[in-house]
């Protein structure tokens, strides 16, 4: 792997860890607040500032090019939503490390998908015993955070 590719792999390890902290941080939101619903809204507005804000200092122009994205790819944000949502909503129950496992394993499939038949115009990564084994260990990993 190259110098760039290793800093992207860290930039990723970072944003996992982010994940982490995040996961729990927003829980005791929801606790705090007693609704995941409004946690999850509040951790958006907050993040959603904080991205503004960035993107008005530097985004060269990118925000004037809003009106001619397809709109499909708007989705991303609800998703985004729904996945802090749910993190929230569970977090107190599974725990962090089995929910974060709960999570890469769904990530884990919907790639394998995704890969699969090149959706959203990514290159077409075929799935192989390999990459199957590689989910399952995941998914192994998941049924044994909960024993």
């Amino acid at each position: 792997m190259t110098g760039g590719g290793w800093i992207a792999v860290l930039l990723i390890v970072l944003g996992g860890a982010a994940v982490a902290v995040q996961a729990p941080v927003n829980g005791a939101l929801g606790r705090s607040l007693q609704s995941p619903l409004v946690a999850a809204t509040v951790s958006f507005g907050v993040g959603f500032a904080a991205l503004l804000a960035l993107s008005l200092i530097g985004s060269g122009g990118a925000m004037a090019r809003l009106g001619g994205v397809p709109f499909w790819q708007f989705a991303g944000g609800l998703l985004g939503a729904f996945y802090v949502w749910a993190m929230v909503a569970t977090i107190s129950t599974l725990g962090v490390v089995t929910a974060l496992a709960a999570l890469i394993l769904g990530q884990l499939g919907a790639a394998l998908l995704i890969d699969h038949v090149g959706a959203f115009g990514v290159v077409v990564q075929p799935v192989s015993p390999r990459r199957l084994i590689a989910v399952a260990l995941v998914a192994a990993g998941l049924v044994l955070s909960r024993l």
